[in-house]
C-alpha cells in the first residue's frame, strides 16, 4: 500500500511518478472509508487529492507554507504530513481536528475555518519572509466560492503590488457548499469553457517546455500572452489587476499540476494558478450530491445514505417550515442567505418564492447591508446565517441596521456549541456581540413551537431583532407552555421559591433536568424561560426576589457580555441580600468534540450545574 509509505512530510517524493494515480485512488478510498465512520467534510477533500499531492511534490514541508482557505479541504494534506493514524479520532474530543491547526503540526501554517481569509494571511507571510530574509515558498489555496467574499479582493488588490513570488491557487469547482452564484462564478465559467484558448495554450506551452531553448520561447510567448488572452477571454480580471494568471489546468492531473506550479514558483510577483476540480471526484454519491457530502454524518459507502435515520426534526427543519408559512402570509417577507440555502433551511422558500429569495454568496457583510437596503424599501428581510459566520458582519449590523432602526430579522442558526467543527464554528458569542448594540432585540426559543412564535413576533416587530437557535434535534417538550410573546417578558414555567433558575433558549431543556435533580434533594425551585436576552425581564426579577435568595442563570454563550452578566448587574445593583450564580461557557475558545461531552467538560451539563448550585447553597 503506497499510503503506508508516507509517514513523514515529503515522503510522497519517494513515490514513483507512474504510481501517482494509484496513490490518489488509495487516498480517496481511505478518506471515504474513514469519513463514513466518523463523519466530516468529504466532497471538498475528494476534489483536491491530486492538487494536494502536486503541492507536496513541488514544495518542501514544513519550510514552505500552504494556507488553506476555510481549511475543511486539508484532509489529504494531513495524510501527506504523516497524520494517517489520527483519522480514527477525526473531529472527536481530544482527537485530530478537521481543520488546519498550528498546534497540531508544523506543516499547518495557519488556523482556518471561515472563508476568504487565505490570501490575506499568506500575503502577511510573504512580507514577513522579506523582512526576515528567508526564501520559503508561500501558497494560498482559495476556492472559487470564497472569491464571493470581499476580503479576498482586498487581499488581491494588495497582492498586485508584490515584487517577489507569491502563489495563489484558485481551486475552481463551481461550488461553495451549494452551487456558486453571481458575477465571479459567471466570469470563471467563461474561462472554463474557453476551449480554444486552453487547447492553444497547452499545445504551445507543453510542447516547447522540453525542447532546447524552450524556456526562452515560452518567455517570448508570455510577453504577448496578455494580448492573446484579451482577444479570446474578455476581461482577464486577474491580469488586469497586475497578477500573473496561469491556467486553467486540470486539477486531477498531478503531472500537469506539477508543471504549472513549478512555473508559478519562477514568477517574481503574485501569480494565480487556476485549477479546475470536481467536488466529490471519485465517489459518485458525492459528485451527485456535493452539498449533502460537504459536511456529512456517518454514511453507508455503497449507497451514500446516512447510517442513522433522523427520527425527529431539527431546528433548521422547523425554521424551513416556518419560513414557507411566513412567506404565504406576508408578501413583504424576503429571505437572504450567504451561500447556504440548504444549510439554513431556505431551499424550500427559494423553490416556492424565487423572486423573494436572495443568495449573495459567501458575503455576510454584504448580506446584512443588502438586507438593510431591502428594509428601507418597505420589505421585511429575514437574514438566515450561522452564528459563527454572522459575527463577520458585526459592523454592518451596528452601523447599517441598528443605527437606522431598520426592521431586519436575524435568524441565527447553529447558536451555542456545534461540536465537531470546533473553535471556528462554535456559536458561543452571539448573545454578547448582538446585545452590545443599541436598538437590537435578542430572543432565544425553548422549543420548536416557540421558535415558530418568535419568528412570527419578529416579522411584525418593526425594528432590528435576532432569534437564535441551536444545531440539532428540536426540543419538543413543554408543548403546553406557550404564553403569548410580549416584548421583554419571560415565561415562568413552574413557580416555587428559594432557587430561581433563569434559562436561555436551548438551556431550558437542561434546566428541567437540573430542577428534577434539585427537587429529589429536597430543594424548592422556580424555573423561568428567559425568552429575551435583550431586554432582560427586570419585572420578573423584582417579583421573584421577595421569596428567592438565589438566582441561577443558564446560557450557551460565553460569560463576558452574556445574559448572566446582565442579570448579575441588575440584581447586585438593586438587592443586597440576593445572590446570582451564572452558568455559562468560560471566556475561551472551545475545541471540537461531541456536544454532550463538551457541555460536561465546561460545566454546563445538568449534573454539574446541580452540584454547583448545591455547593453555593451549602
Amino acid at each position: 500500500m503506497l499510503l503506508e509509505q508516507i509517514k513523514e512530510p515529503n515522503d510522497i517524493k519517494k513515490i514513483d511518478k507512474k504510481k501517482y494515480p494509484e496513490l490518489a485512488e488509495e487516498i480517496r478510498d481511505f478518506l471515504i472509508n474513514k469519513i463514513s465512520v466518523t463523519g466530516g467534510h468529504l466532497a471538498s477533500n475528494l476534489g483536491v487529492v491530486e492538487l494536494t499531492m502536486a503541492l507536496h511534490l513541488v514544495l518542501d514541508m514544513p519550510k514552505d507554507k500552504i494556507v488553506w482557505d476555510v481549511g475543511h479541504q486539508s484532509y489529504t494534506h494531513k495524510l501527506l504530513t504523516g497524520r494517517r493514524e489520527g483519522f480514527d479520532n477525526l473531529r472527536k474530543f481530544g482527537g485530530m481536528s478537521g481543520f488546519p491547526k498550528r498546534n497540531e503540526s508544523e506543516c499547518d501554517s495557519f488556523d482556518t475555518g471561515h472563508s476568504s481569509t487565505s490570501i490575506s494571511a499568506a500575503l502577511g507571510m510573504v512580507n514577513a519572509r522579506a523582512i526576515n530574509g528567508t526564501d520559503e515558498t508561500v501558497v494560498a489555496v482559495i476556492g472559487d466560492g470564497s472569491l464571493t467574499g470581499g476580503m479576498a479582493y482586498e487581499a488581491l488588490n494588495n497582492a498586485s503590488r508584490m515584487n517577489s513570488n507569491f502563489i495563489i491557487v484558485l481551486n475552481d469547482n463551481n461550488m461553495s457548499i451549494s452551487e456558486n452564484v453571481g458575477g465571479v462564478s459567471k466570469y470563471l465559467n467563461n474561462i472554463r469553457t474557453a476551449k480554444n484558448y486552453i487547447s492553444l495554450r497547452d499545445k504551445v506551452y507543453y510542447s516547447m517546455l522540453d525542447k532546447p531553448h524552450g524556456n526562452a520561447v515560452i518567455d517570448a510567448v508570455r510577453r504577448t500572452k496578455n494580448m492573446v488572452k484579451q482577444m479570446i477571454i474578455p476581461g482577464m480580471f486577474f491580469e488586469d489587476m497586475g497578477i500573473t494568471y496561469l491556467g486553467p489546468v486540470d486539477g486531477h492531473d498531478v503531472n500537469a499540476l506539477k508543471k504549472v506550479l513549478n512555473e508559478a514558483k519562477r514568477v517574481n510577483k503574485a501569480v494565480l494558478v487556476h485549477v479546475i476540480t470536481e467536488k466529490g471526484h471519485g465517489y459518485e454519491p458525492a459528485v451527485k450530491h456535493p452539498a449533502r457530502f460537504h459536511g456529512t454524518e456517518p454514511f453507508d459507502i455503497e449507497t451514500g445514505i446516512p447510517s442513522k435515520k433522523r427520527e425527529k426534526a431539527n431546528y433548521t427543519d422547523v425554521f424551513s417550515t416556518i419560513m414557507v408559512k411566513l412567506g404565504a402570509r406576508n408578501d413583504k417577507v424576503v429571505a437572504i442567505t450567504a451561500a447556504m440555502p440548504d444549510g439554513t433551511g431556505l431551499k424550500r422558500f427559494h423553490n416556492i418564492y424565487p423572486d423573494r429569495f436572495f443568495d449573495v454568496g459567501i458575503a455576510e457583510q454584504h448580506a446584512v447591508t443588502f438586507a438593510a437596503g431591502l428594509a428601507t424599501g418597505g420589505l421585511v428581510p429575514i437574514v438566515a446565517i450561522y452564528s459563527s459566520f454572522l459575527q463577520r458582519a458585526y459592523d454592518q449590523i451596528l452601523h447599517d441596521v441598528c443605527m437606522q432602526n431598520l426592521p431586519v430579522v436575524f435568524a441565527i442558526d447553529r447558536a451555542g456549541l456545534v461540536g465537531s467543527d470546533g473553535e471556528t464554528h462554535q456559536g458561543i458569542f452571539d448573545l454578547s456581540y448582538l446585545s452590545s448594540i443599541p436598538g437590537m432585540t435578542v430572543m432565544a426559543p425553548k422549543n420548536k413551537w416557540e421558535l415558530s412564535d418568535m419568528m412570527k413576533f419578529a416579522v411584525g416587530f418593526g425594528g432590528p431583532i435576532a432569534v437564535r437557535y441551536p444545531r440539532g434535534t428540536a426540543f419538543d417538550g413543554l408543548k403546553d407552555c406557550r404564553e403569548p410573546i410580549k416584548l421583554g417578558r419571560s415565561e415562568v414555567i413552574s413557580r416555587e421559591k428559594e432557587i430561581a433558575v433563569l434559562a436561555v433558549g436551548s438551556m431550558v431543556e437542561t434546566a428541567l433536568k437540573v430542577k428534577d435533580i434539585l427537587k429529589q434533594k429536597g430543594y424548592s425551585v422556580t424555573l423561568v424561560n428567559a425568552r429575551f436576552v435583550k431586554p432582560i425581564d427586570t419585572d420578573m426579577i423584582d417579583e421573584l426576589v421577595a421569596d428567592h435568595s438565589l438566582f441561577v442563570t443558564m446560557e450557551e454563550n460565553v460569560a463576558s457580555g452574556g445574559y448572566g452578566e446582565k442579570v448579575s448587574e441588575y440584581v447586585y445593583s438593586n438587592y443586597k441580600d440576593a445572590r446570582v450564580v451564572t452558568i455559562s461557557i468560560p471566556d475561551e475558545f472551545v475545541e471540537h468534540g461531541n456536544v454532550d461531552l463538551l457541555k460536561k467538560q465546561i460545566g454546563i451539563d445538568a449534573e454539574t450545574v446541580a452540584d454547583r448550585i448545591m455547593a453555593e447553597l451549602n
